[in-house]
């Protein structure tokens, strides 16, 4: 039973040390307090499966593990691989302590079978047996629920995470100006001719907005936009439609309260797209976050003819959603009537991203719009 002591301490630790690494990343990354609560319920949970094996095995106040811990003499702790010694972003970090909390609670659970009822130390008869075989019984179920609470843990943090996975080596997701391409507002020229000259003039997102194209007209459309876009160092976005997003291999997709949810997108395209929502409250704002979301639109700003809105959240709503630690973090794209004259309002309020449709499509000049809107932004 001796060298059972010194499985379960090390992994009890390795467990708690993963459940650690993922609470932080749920506080501090995410701000999300429920998913960090719920880290910390495991590691608790865990520390107290351990001392009833240790009073099940008479440990009395269930440290027994320490006086076994050896870690001068551990011939497992020179042992490494390439893998551990970097990590691409945050996401990968999750990948790696999930997975080690996972397999260290397997360990725990089976090692903890092993620790037969009355064991050392415990010799004051059928009471005192049947008392330690409940309380190894009750350990060995705690460690299965802890790992498939890792599991979930795993899920809901991963996600949350979106598909940029928070990488410290990759440049900025903030768009600057992002043109709502629709066919019918392309008054002056055709729809591929705007995008070129929006992007000549440095728009860095395009976003292909048609409800009525046939499926086959739309994706032909999106892989030729998605091309254009890579040679301007731009991304291209669909709006609605993750499966032509998918199939164009464009950077993401756009959705608002009534499509798809981010969920489901995600069972569909994992992080292979980055997913934008619409976002007209702080709480739908929150809600996206916490889902995952890699983008929120955030508006109406000011009145639009594009679209019908019954009320305006106005400059008012950037301004919280910029100012709460769960949002601010996600980039955004203030949207809703915004033109080169009231943009600046935007900025006062430390707007970075604005996306715009009918100013730039129905202007003989789309590249002086776009170029106008660029410079009255806050520079990056």
């Amino acid at each position: 039973m001796l060298p059972a002591w010194r499985i379960l301490d090390a992994n009890a630790n390795r467990a708690r040390e993963g459940l650690r690494v993922l609470e932080d990343i749920a506080r501090f990354v995410l701000e999300h307090a429920g998913l960090a609560e719920r880290c910390k319920q495991a590691r608790h949970a865990i520390t107290g499966a351990m001392e009833d094996l240790g009073r099940a095995c008479g440990g009395g106040d269930g440290t027994i593990t320490l006086a076994w811990r050896d870690s001068a003499c551990d011939v497992g702790v020179g042992i490494k691989v390439s893998g551990e010694l970097a990590r691409a972003d945050i996401a990968s970090v999750v990948e790696a302590n999930a997975g080690r909390a996972a397999e260290a609670l397997r360990v725990l659970g089976e090692i903890a079978k092993t620790m037969h009822a009355g064991g050392s130390g415990s010799n004051s008869g059928d009471a005192a047996v049947s008392s330690a075989a409940n309380l190894v019984a009750k350990s060995c179920a705690t460690f299965e629920q802890v790992r498939y609470e890792v599991y979930e843990l795993h899920r809901a943090i991963g996600l949350a995470l979106g598909a940029g996975g928070f990488s410290s080596g990759t440049s900025d997701n903030q768009p600057r100006v992002c043109v709502l391409l629709t066919q019918r507002l392309c008054t002056h020229h055709a729809w591929d001719r705007v995008a070129a000259i929006a992007l000549d003039a440095r728009a860095d997102m395009i976003q292909l907005r048609e409800k009525d194209v046939p499926d086959r007209e739309l994706l032909d459309r999106a892989k030729r936009l998605v091309a254009m876009c890579r040679e301007h160092n731009a991304r291209c976005v669909i709006n609605d439609r993750p499966d032509i997003a998918l199939l164009a291999g464009a950077w993401g997709v756009h959705v608002g309260q009534t499509d798809l949810s981010v969920a489901d997108i995600r069972r569909l395209a994992g992080r292979g797209l980055h997913i934008g929502v619409s976002t007209e409250t702080l709480d739908q704002a929150r809600a996206a976050a916490q889902h995952g979301a890699d983008l929120c639109g955030v508006g109406p700003m000011f009145p639009t003819t594009t679209k019908e809105k019954p009320r305006l959240a106005g400059p008012a709503y950037l301004a919280a959603y910029l100012a709460e630690p769960a949002t601010a973090r996600l980039p955004h794209l203030a949207i809703g009537g915004i033109t080169p004259a009231n943009v600046s309002e935007l900025a006062r309020v430390g707007c970075k991203g604005i996306a715009v449709s009918s100013v730039v499509c129905s202007s003989p000049a789309p590249g002086e719009v776009v170029g106008a809107l660029r410079q009255a932004l806050v520079p990056q």
